[in-house]
């Protein structure tokens, strides 16, 4: 897989603000936020989507998913609630082809969501 905005943010390539990191997956700020708080979750190792996870990646969803909850409790969005969001593919809304959670909070989240 070629390298992705991404993945030159997680090699210091591109400036990123850091809010976690570990062996599995950093959490960065989003430069475009879509609410008071808006984090990405991104797995170091390039996954192109969620919809190209197979059950060995089960772990690696699994952490990504531990860890934004953490983050969102460091945050401060624990009590009021928060939304996770997960794009695949272009109907989806995917941007980056590297797979990325979204934790969005600091507001009350509408339904539907786009």
């Amino acid at each position: 897989m070629e390298s992705t905005l991404f993945t030159r943010i997680i090699n210091g390539e591109i400036p990123g603000e850091f809010v976690h990191r570990d062996d599995l997956c950093v959490v960065i700020r989003d430069i475009h936020p879509q609410a008071p708080t808006h984090l990405l979750v991104i797995p170091i190792q390039p996954l192109p989507g969620i919809q190209a996870a197979q059950d060995a990646d089960q772990s690696l969803l699994g952490h990504l998913l531990v860890v934004a909850r953490r983050i969102a409790e460091q945050e401060g969005l624990a009590e009021d609630g928060y939304r996770l969001v997960i794009n695949a593919g272009d109907h989806g809304g995917q941007e980056v082809p590297h797979l990325h959670v979204h934790l969005l909070g600091g507001r009350p989240m509408r339904w539907p969501p786009g």
